[in-house]
């Protein structure tokens, strides 16, 4: 199974709470943050900020733009789970994220966050699992498991490469 390197930081247990999910698309991201504790609310954000996770007192809570589309919601929950997984010790008084993935943490970190996330919500065994006819290019492909995902197309194009998989 292709992965990223994050998802190979990931203990036997946090592995198991994510590919339970993996039974088919769209993943179930906001089922999976629950499995986690992680409380999910949808909010009105300042523009330009797609999400932030925040912990208090133990309790867990991401907030997602409400006014985002429902494919970059989606994106962003599993970018801010990343970000509990991978960097909890550094969310502190919290994370935000802008609409570039972009917050107080480095620029390394954020990628983490965001292969990991690609991990989450677009892993491999679902998208080669898809049975395509040999004459379907590539955009098609792209388009059609974005569609399936509830993903954006550059997303999956990002996830794929745009020369094929």
């Amino acid at each position: 199974m292709k992965v990223s390197n994050e998802w190979a930081r990931l203990s036997q247990e946090q592995e198991a709470i994510i590919t339970k999910h993996h039974d088919n698309f769209p993943v179930k991201v906001g089922a999976i943050a629950r499995d986690f504790g992680i409380i999910v609310k949808r909010s009105t954000l300042k523009p330009g900020i797609s999400g932030e996770i925040k912990e208090t007192n133990g309790e867990v809570v991401v907030k997602i733009n409400r006014h985002d589309t429902e494919e970059r919601q989606r994106f962003t929950l599993a970018h801010e789970l990343a970000h509990f997984l991978l960097h909890r010790d550094k969310i502190g008084d919290g994370i935000v994220d802008t609409m570039l993935f972009r917050s107080s943490l480095s620029n390394a970190l954020e990628a983490e966050a965001n292969r990991l996330a690609a991990d989450i919500v677009m892993p491999f065994t679902l998208i080669e699992a898809v049975d395509f006819s040999e004459n379907i290019r590539i955009e098609e492909k792209i388009e059609y498991l974005a569609k399936l995902s509830k993903l954006s197309i550059p997303a999956m194009e990002i996830r794929l490469g745009k020369k094929g998989f």
